[in-house]
């Protein structure tokens, strides 16, 4: 299993920190570093920044919004990254959610997945370097009846396959991205949930391609916060758990809360959304279950990281992206050297 660094989204005053966030990720081994969009910082400006000023790790988009871009953008965006870093570039993808989707693009939130099965298929094809010819319900190249032609990417990618990462909760996604990409980008990731929750949709859908999951790319983000004080660690990562299960998206439409009900949450779900929706955001937070925060975070002495570490790997996690908690960014870096001491620790390095 190896080990990744999630810096979330970029402009919130740690910006200078993240770099050196990512810095040491690269000093220490780690495999690749991943940057978030959603309504502020994008997510490419940063990877290229990061890219510039480190030698080894990858550098991913976790995720590119597919409301935000046309696909042959996205396309160039990819070959452009994974030239500059020479090689280095992971694409992830993602149709965020109906709020930010119809609210920031101004893109109706309609048929995702089927919407990011085209999407993908005109990026791969655009990658290819072929001709960029689709028909589909979503997109039309060249547009008909137009002095439109099919044209090809001028830029020749580094790599003949650039990696394509679907970030998925539901079951739907979850096979279709066992389908049609090359890794999936998790989050709320349990591994005494794993195979009803994950694992055997994406196993589904790679056996729909013909493929098992072997060579397929599982790649949990955890938080990750050290120390003895398991109470103290837990209660840091309550408000973010209410964010998620709670206010991210509406309360026909939160994909995270159904996830914390598909692991059997469902009257805490329930009460999360109620609350963080009535605006009791500290209620919300209350009513978090110390299970689990246990079971989607990584807290406590490295000796207990390192056995977690383990049920990852053994759930079939391959990828590991940590998210080290901290206000300081000496309590960061320190979260990443307690991540490689875990896993030497837990014998996975």
């Amino acid at each position: 299993m190896r080990l990744g660094v999630n810096l979330g989204y970029w402009g919130a005053g740690l910006d200078a920190d993240n770099l050196e966030v990512a810095r040491e990720a690269d000093r220490l081994g780690y495999a690749v570093c991943w940057a978030a969009e959603a309504y502020g910082s994008d997510a490419p400006t940063v990877l290229a920044w990061v890219a510039a000023q480190t030698r080894r790790i990858d550098v991913g988009a976790g995720i590119l919004q597919i409301p935000a871009r046309a696909p042959a953008m996205t396309a160039m965006t990819a070959a452009t990254l994974d030239a500059l870093s020479g090689g280095r570039f992971r694409l992830g993808l993602g149709v965020s959610g109906p709020q930010v989707s119809e609210g920031w693009y101004g893109v109706r939130f309609d048929r995702p997945l089927a919407r990011t099965r085209e999407y993908v298929e005109i990026v791969r094809t655009a990658l290819s370097r072929e001709r960029l010819t689709h028909r589909g319900d979503h997109w039309t190249l060249p547009l008909p009846d137009g002095p439109g032609k099919p044209i090809k990417l001028t830029v020749h990618p580094v790599r003949p396959r650039i990696p394509v990462y679907i970030a998925a909760i539901g079951p739907k996604n979850l096979a279709q991205t066992g389908e049609i990409a090359d890794g999936a980008l998790l989050i709320f990731f349990a591994p005494e949930h794993a195979e009803e929750t994950t694992l055997r949709h994406l196993r589904e859908g790679r056996a729909a391609a013909g493929h098992t999951l072997d060579g397929f790319d599982v790649v949990p983000t955890v938080p990750l916060a050290v120390g003895d004080d398991l109470d103290t660690l837990a209660d840091h990562f309550r408000p973010y758990t209410a964010l998620y299960v709670g206010g991210m998206g509406s309360r026909e439409q939160n994909f995270y809360n159904r996830l914390a009900r598909r692991m059997g949450y469902e009257r805490e779900a329930a009460e999360i959304q109620d609350r963080y929706l009535a605006g009791d955001r500290d209620g919300a937070a209350a009513a978090v279950p110390r299970s689990l925060i246990d079971a989607t975070t990584l807290i406590g002495p490295v000796e207990r990281i390192a056995d977690r570490m383990r049920a990852y790997a053994d759930a079939g996690v391959t990828t590991l992206s940590l998210a080290p908690a901290g206000l300081t960014l000496d309590a960061r870096l320190a979260g990443l050297r307690a991540g490689v001491e875990a896993l030497e620790r837990a014998g996975l390095a």
